[in-house]
């Protein structure tokens, strides 16, 4: 594992980057105490839309159980006249 200071970290730091991202460990120091270590991010897997939970949950929501959008939207207009 490499070690570095702050200032050679702020200097190097793409550098130490590309190092982190190709596996590498790096362990930042000041005043040659370690106060961080970069390593690489843990892949995450990608994450799907599912359509039909999104479109389950949708139809759960009150205004879409009793009427359509049409007939709410009359209702307010109606509900709005003197």
């Amino acid at each position: 594992m490499r070690s570095l200071s702050v200032a050679q970290a702020k200097a190097q730091l793409s550098a130490l980057l590309d190092a982190v991202e190709s596996g590498e460990d790096v362990e930042i120091t000041r005043r040659g105490v370690p106060v961080a270590r970069l390593t690489r991010a843990a892949e995450r897997p990608a994450a799907g839309f599912d359509l039909e939970s999104f479109l389950a949950a949708t139809n759960e929501q009150p205004l879409h159980t009793e009427r359509d959008a049409a007939a709410l939207l009359q209702e307010l207009r109606d509900g709005a006249r003197y």
